[in-house]
């Protein structure tokens, strides 16, 4: 550990905060339809798509008719992608000559893009065409990240109602924000990412020498513009089977910090929209505290742990100060333990390291991480939305510790508003734990393990933690193209999604028919230091107490298993 690499690492978070203020000014301002810089553009190309489609912007859909939109929309969008794998061999731009995907892997790909997990149970550059890549993977990057960012309009929407009925519309708000904020940001990241050197071709592949004087076939793609909403979109699939660890993705150090700060800007970018559409700046700066301090803490951890010798090596008597299995030599371990926080810290789950070779209580901080719900800052919309139910669930708690009715933003919160909040906090661990605790047993899914033992666990663990937090990073080692594992994996992500979604617009829908009321000096400040550390609080003890037992017997044991090489030194 070094000043540079703290500095790093304050730097990258730095920014993506920094850069999540005006941007989520903006983004707020598309939500409520107020005039933008990009209107005489885009407003005639948004009017032709409200003709095409029947639709009347103008008209507030009710929280049943919004959720049942958003989840017709989805559907549609996975039955698209699931077609076009199964039909790529048949399909153009195909330069590889790639087939069509197997039923289950078609499935699991298409759950895994339309639900914003990415996760990847294949190579890209040995299985996807261009165009499923670009008309099915990266469309989706689009519209799933659009999805999140209406449910965190209808729920800002939920909060200045008085007595209201509608929460808005959902076709206007995926439309806006594809049009107005991921279109032109991920146009400008892309550029950027060209000028860095990142590729940008449709070209198969080129052949290379290599230092042998043998010839490789290296897979060309579009990089630059996938890997910018593949960022921005907080999604993370990447073209490359080793994801961002592929140096076409991060030629450069400059090319790495702009990918690292990619990952979490639209995510701070949705908290401030919401503080601004909901009008309440001050209680949003809270909530961004509070996610920043818990993803700044782990942050530090990955470092301190990843900057350790390792003890075997340690016992072998190998010079080996930092941990660099599994990590790019070129840019350090401050660089992969902050994206590393970064990545499962939001619902992204792309990767410039392997989480398999980062030490146990690294691993275990990774997990921990996507177990409290994607939160820190999450995906875009979906993060906001989940902080604001553990703001829910906080004053709740407070409520009855000092005996006064809970209120939030000036809505009173109400047994219906508290058993949809549990609905989605009690759907990660009954997906997580369920589904990880019948693979562990099932000699099935234990054919695709790679280690026995307490690592086998944590593979297993955190796969379904993956999936479930729609985050899609993985430990490397796990062999998921089998029926089971896509199988399961597919209804994780889709547990993990669309659950928890229905679930907040449900409270969205029940705030909004509530009169707003006007501060009292009896209502708890949402605002202060008090509240910052209640709700960092419930965010711990809610992850704790359900998962401490599983990482126990995984990473954590993993870790007293490493420290006994140094014993038998």
């Amino acid at each position: 550990m070094n000043w540079q690499g703290w500095a790093e690492i304050a730097l990258t978070l730095g920014l993506a905060v920094g850069l999540g203020w005006p941007i989520g000014v903006y983004m707020s301002r598309v939500w409520n339809g107020e005039r933008t810089w990009l209107d005489p553009v885009l407003r005639p190309v948004e009017r032709g798509f409200y003709a095409l489609c029947g639709i009347d912007p103008g008209r507030s859909q009710g929280w049943f008719a919004y959720a049942a939109a958003l989840l017709a929309f989805n559907a549609v969008g996975f039955a698209a992608l699931y077609a076009i794998l199964r039909l790529q061999g048949l399909l153009p731009l195909n330069p590889q000559g790639f087939g069509a995907l197997s039923e289950h892997l078609a499935f699991n790909t298409a759950v895994s893009f339309v639900t914003n997990t990415n996760w990847q149970s294949y190579g890209g550059e040995t299985t996807m065409s261009h165009l499923s890549q670009m008309a099915g993977l990266t469309v989706q990057n689009f519209l799933s990240a659009a999805t999140g960012a209406a449910v965190a309009a209808a729920l800002a929407r939920a909060f200045v109602a008085n007595r209201g009925e509608g929460l808005g519309n959902f076709w206007a708000d995926m439309t806006r924000t594809t049009l107005w904020v991921l279109l032109p940001l991920s146009v400008v990241v892309a550029i950027a990412f060209i000028a860095l050197g990142v590729p940008q071709t449709l070209d198969g592949a080129v052949m290379a020498t290599t230092l042998e004087g043998g010839q490789q076939k290296i897979s060309l793609y579009a990089t630059a513009s996938q890997l910018a909403i593949k960022q921005l979109g907080i999604n993370g699939g990447g073209i490359f089977s080793v994801n961002s660890a592929h140096p076409f993705e991060g030629p450069t150090p400059l090319a790495n910090l702009l990918a690292a700060v990619s990952i979490n800007v639209l995510g701070w970018a949705a908290f401030f929209a919401f503080g601004r559409s909901a009008l309440a700046r001050k209680d949003v700066r809270a909530l961004v505290a509070a996610a920043f301090i818990l993803l700044s803490t782990g942050a530090a951890a990955l470092y301190w742990t990843e900057t350790q010798p390792a003890p075997a090596l340690v016992a072998a008597g190998v010079d080996a100060s930092v941990n660099m299995e599994g990590k790019e030599v070129r840019f350090g371990a401050p660089a992969s333990a902050v994206w590393a926080a970064a990545t499962t810290g939001a619902s992204n789950g792309s990767v410039n390291s392997m989480h398999a070779s980062y030490m146990p209580l690294g691993g275990a901080v990774e997990l921990f991480f996507m177990q409290l719900g994607e939160i820190l800052p999450g995906g875009i919309g979906t993060g906001l939305a989940s902080m604001v139910v553990m703001a829910l669930l906080a004053v709740f708690v407070a409520g009855l510790m000092v005996g006064r009715t809970p209120e939030y933003l000036g809505k009173k919160i109400e047994a219906r508003e508290i058993k949809f909040a549990m609905l989605l906090v009690l759907v990660l661990p009954l997906s997580m734990l369920g589904f990880a605790a019948v693979a562990a047993i099932l000699p099935q899914a234990l054919k695709g393990l790679l280690n026995a033992g307490p690592h086998g666990l944590s593979e297993i663990l955190y796969a379904y933690t993956s999936a479930t937090a729609n985050n899609g990073s993985a430990f490397a080692g796990l062999a998921a193209n089998a029926p089971w594992w896509n199988t399961t994996l597919g209804l994780a992500m889709l547990l993990g999604r669309f659950p928890g979604i229905v679930a907040v617009l449900a409270i969205a829908g029940s705030l909004a028919a509530k009169p707003k009321l006007a501060p009292t000096a009896g209502a708890m400040p949402t605002d202060s230091g008090q509240f910052i550390g209640l709700l960092i609080g419930v965010i711990l003890i809610l992850g704790g107490l359900q998962f401490f037992p599983a990482l126990a017997l995984g990473p954590i044991v993993e870790h007293f298993q490493a420290l006994q090489a140094l014993g038998a030194r």
